[in-house]
């Protein structure tokens, strides 16, 4: 009995003590791998393939003797455009060339005989006369006159005939022919007659000149001149055959 008494005895005190070894253990509770790390790469199920291989007796139902229509990309397109507009230009180009070279054979023919005919009829008083004299002392008898020798007379330095001239021997001809003597230097025609005050109030007959160059005013802003050696007589817009300030004068 007494030995039964005390192993109930010791029961008791040591299930108090297993409960409290049991909830100690719940509160910290931790885990382990239970399966291996994994270390290799896995593959893309998702990229594309880079290459293929096919067995050359594959029957794929004729489908590789087909032959679709090749498109272009967007690059090609407009690098093809931008050839053709080149190759257009270039073509139009060559075109407007050849034309203007074969007008400029015409009025080179055409200055030439011109020049011939004006030529003759200076030589020879009998010869028929292709520039006409001025019909009055107008200056609209002036301008007309002097325009027969546009693209026709050269620009010689110092000369002041129909053989060639230079601006200021071009403009002491053409008054000359009008009755009227001028000095054969631009800087002194700048100073002879009535000072016109702007290039608004000039008109067609004027003197327009510098030290450096003179011409017939014709209007619309124009003179008739004898420009350069490569130009010869010719018109010009004022702004371009003068250089600086200039002088209008009237004489008519």
């Amino acid at each position: 009995m007494v030995a039964v008494a005390a192993a109930c005895i010791s029961l008791a005190a040591i299930a108090p003590s297993a409960s409290a070894q049991s909830t100690t253990t719940d509160e910290a509770v931790t885990s382990s791998r239970s399966f291996p790390k994994t270390t290799t790469v896995k593959k893309n199920l998702l990229a594309e393939s880079t290459s293929t291989s096919v067995d050359s007796s594959s029957n794929w139902g004729g489908i590789e003797s087909l032959n679709p229509p090749q498109t272009k990309s967007t690059a090609e397109k407009e690098a093809e455009a931008k050839a053709a507009a080149e190759q257009a230009a270039a073509q139009a180009a060559a075109q407007a060339a050849a034309q203007a070279a074969a007008q400029a054979q015409q009025q080179a023919a055409s200055r030439s005989q011109s020049r011939s005919s004006l030529s003759a009829s200076t030589s020879s008083p009998s010869s028929t006369a292709t520039v006409n004299p001025p019909d009055s002392a107008s200056a609209s008898a002036l301008v007309a006159y002097a325009a027969q020798f546009v693209g026709v007379v050269p620009y010689v330095s110092g000369g002041n005939t129909p053989a060639g001239w230079d601006c200021s021997g071009f403009v002491q001809y053409v008054f000359a022919q009008m009755g009227i003597s001028l000095p054969h230097y631009s800087g002194a025609q700048a100073a002879l007659g009535t000072a016109v005050p702007s290039l608004a109030e000039a008109q067609p007959g004027d003197i327009i000149a510098n030290g450096a160059h003179s011409g017939i005013y014709v209007g619309n802003g124009m003179v008739v001149n004898a420009l350069n050696p490569k130009a010869g007589t010719v018109y010009t817009p004022v702004a371009y055959a003068y250089s600086g300030s200039y002088s209008i004068r009237r004489l008519l």
